[in-house]
C-alpha cells in the first residue's frame, strides 16, 4: 500500500462524511422556522393519477411573501387532493383554496414551539456528528488493520490517522455551522 491508497481512503472518508452532512441538511430543511420555505413541503405526497406523487411534481410552488406558500396545481382537479395531503402531513399548516391555487399560510411559532424545534435541531445535528465519528472509526480501524498486515508503515498510519482526524474536525464544524444557522432562524440568537 502506498500514499495514493491513503488518498483514496481519505476521498472515501470525505464522501461518506459529506453524505452524513447532506442528510442533516435535508432533515433541518424540513423543520419549520416560522418563515415560508418550499423545502418544508418536501415530505408531502399527493394522491394523483392513481399513485402518490411529491407535491412539487403536481404543483408549482412559490413564496410570494415571508409567511405564505402558494401551490398552483398543473391540473386544477388536484386542488382538493393537495389540500388533503398538506393537512395529513402533520406540518401544522392549514391550506385554503380559491379554486385556482392552494394558499398555505405559515403561522408564527410560539416561544415554546421554537424551543421544541431547537431541541430537534440539536438532535439531528448530534446524529450527524455521530455519523461523521462513525466514519472516522471505520477509517481508523482500516488504517490499524493495514499496519497490522504490514501494508503500511507506522509513519503512514500516523499520517493517515492525522488526516482522518483533520477531515473529521472540518466536517463536524460543518454540522455545527448548520445547527447554528437553524438555531438563529428559530430563536433569533
Amino acid at each position: 500500500m502506498d500514499v495514493t491508497d491513503l488518498k483514496g481512503l481519505n476521498a472515501e472518508v470525505i464522501a461518506r462524511m459529506d453524505a452524513a452532512i447532506e442528510h442533516v441538511r435535508k432533515e433541518l430543511s424540513g423543520l419549520r422556522t416560522g418563515r415560508a420555505s418550499i423545502s418544508i413541503l418536501d415530505s408531502v405526497s399527493v394522491e394523483a393519477y392513481g399513485s402518490l406523487m411529491p407535491l412539487n411534481q403536481v404543483a408549482q410552488l412559490s413564496v410570494p411573501e415571508p409567511s405564505l406558500i402558494v401551490a398552483q396545481p398543473f391540473d386544477t382537479s388536484l386542488l382538493s387532493a393537495i389540500e388533503r395531503a398538506v393537512q395529513k402531513s402533520n406540518l401544522g399548516l392549514n391550506p385554503s383554496s380559491d379554486g385556482k391555487v392552494v394558499r398555505l399560510p405559515i403561522p408564527a411559532l410560539t416561544e415554546e414551539r421554537r424551543k421544541e424545534m431547537s431541541k430537534l435541531v440539536h438532535k439531528y445535528a448530534e446524529e450527524g456528528r455521530n455519523a461523521v465519528r462513525q466514519v472516522r472509526r471505520d477509517a481508523n480501524e482500516r488504517l490499524k488493520k493495514f499496519l497490522k498486515d504490514h501494508a503500511i508503515s507506522e509513519d503512514d498510519e500516523r499520517r493517515g490517522l492525522d488526516d482522518v482526524q483533520k477531515i473529521t474536525d472540518q466536517k463536524i464544524g460543518a454540522v455545527d455551522e448548520l445547527q447554528k444557522k437553524k438555531d438563529i432562524d428559530l430563536l433569533g440568537k
